[in-house]
């Protein structure tokens, strides 16, 4: 794998090409296509056989390498992940506004840190999707800003801010009056397409700063949407090393980057819809496996459900484990729940800890203080819908679901380095 430096560096590039779900899975189709991998398209019949391949599904792409050795019974790896991240979407008729301002009219999408959204300067990014059926990636640069009432204005801002999500979560984006401004016209003339084209869009609000290294050494790496396009780039940079060098026997590696997790995952192109099956049982058919051979190779198939989790926080280490208190740049987190919001057992545990022995990067356990509600991931939609063993893993973080959240500099390289390894693993 790529030196740590390099590493952070491409994950920044990414995650500044990637505003919106659907641009976070053009971007890794983007690079993947430029690494020979060949896309497919749902509506067509699929080559099968040997090879690397990808399909994109709205926000969601699938990416997988078939070795040379590969038949009916062989088993998947499978790396998952998701693109989308907590932010705000526009509404239906989104430009609103009120004594001389232009605003825009935006609905909470997940769980965003909400304070840490204001008097930033924000883009809007997603897609436009005309009445024809062509689909349009849009992204404004800097156009946006929720500005926060001065002190002035609340003295007891200090002792604790509570922020309405309809009345005061609305950003402005201008000047003048509304009935002569139009936000979707602006979105489309940015896109190329005429305004009365747009039948629909999904647009999402993203932070502008560029992500950065800082702190003693360069420990630290600061960006938005790290949860979670930190997993969805470890995994596109080990699967792309898969193709190039990666044994001519082994299992077939797969990189599942879902959107809609930040929500729930139910929907199309999430991880409780059927779009991972349906392309698993594809691969198979290519490989001209029946009922019986595919099952045999889903029953020798395993699942690592990356997702970012939690570092302790120096100032707040009272709402963590007291005994399990893991550190940026100590490792990724290997994610443990007694009431399966991770799906880590010990089998899983173990096979996670040889994996990251064999690849000579530390890890870390994660548990949560039984005080706080535990969230939870892909993993245990995965292993409900498909039956495979599953681990949950990911990079720690600080700031989790802040428009710019905070993570160790070795961290994101140490979990491409073991899903590479879990990659071509034989076993």
């Amino acid at each position: 794998m790529s030196p740590t430096p390099a590493h952070i560096q491409d994950l920044g590039a990414y995650v500044a090409a990637s505003p919106s779900s659907y641009h976070a899975a053009a971007e890794a189709g983007r690079r993947l296509r430029a690494k020979g991998f060949v896309q497919l398209e749902e509506r067509e019949a699929w080559q099968g056989g040997v090879g690397s391949y990808f399909v994109i599904r709205d926000g969601a792409l699938i990416a997988w390498v078939v070795p040379p050795g590969a038949g009916p019974t062989t088993a998947f790896h499978i790396l998952g992940a998701h693109t989308d991240s907590p932010s705000f979407k526009l509404k239906p008729k989104p430009t609103t506004g009120k004594y001389g301002w232009l605003q825009a009219g935006v609905e909470v999408y997940g769980g965003p840190l909400l304070n840490s959204w204001l008097d930033r300067e924000l883009a809007l990014a997603g897609r436009l999707t005309l009445l024809d059926g062509t689909e349009h990636l849009v992204h404004t640069g800097p156009l946006l800003r929720f500005p926060q009432l001065a002190v002035h204005l609340d003295r007891a801002v200090n002792d604790g801010l509570t922020l309405d999500k309809q009345r005061h979560m609305n950003p402005v984006w201008g000047l003048g009056d509304p009935l002569d401004a139009d936000l979707l016209g602006l979105l489309a003339e940015g896109a190329g397409v005429d305004p009365l084209e747009v039948g629909g869009f999904d647009v999402v609000v993203a932070d502008t700063q560029e992500p950065r290294v800082f702190g003693a050494d360069g420990a630290f790496f600061a960006s938005g949407r790290l949860d979670n396009l930190s997993s969805v780039h470890a995994g596109l940079t080990a699967i792309i090393e898969t193709a190039t060098t990666g044994p001519s026997e082994g299992p077939i590696a797969v990189l599942a980057a879902f959107d809609h997790e930040e929500v729930g995952s139910a929907s199309r192109s999430g991880a409780s819809g059927p779009l991972l099956e349906d392309v698993l049982y594809r691969i198979s058919l290519g490989l001209g496996a029946g009922a019986e051979e595919r099952l045999r190779a889903m029953a020798s198939s395993f699942c690592v459900s990356a997702d970012a989790g939690h570092a302790v926080h120096p100032n707040y280490a009272e709402r963590h484990d007291p005994v399990n208190l893991p550190v940026l740049n100590g490792g990724p987190l290997l994610k443990i729940n007694a009431n399966q919001r991770y799906t880590t057992d010990a089998a899983g545990a173990a096979y996670w800890a040889d994996l990251c022995r064999a690849a000579d990067v530390p890890y870390q356990e994660f548990v949560s203080n039984n005080m706080m509600p535990c969230g939870s991931t892909i993993g245990p939609l995965t292993a409900t819908r498909l039956g495979i063993r599953t681990v949950d893993v990911g990079t720690p973080l600080l700031s989790m679901h802040s428009a710019r959240e905070l993570c160790g500099v070795d961290d994101p390289g140490h979990l491409a380095a073991v899903t590479l390894r879990f990659f071509g693993d034989g076993r």
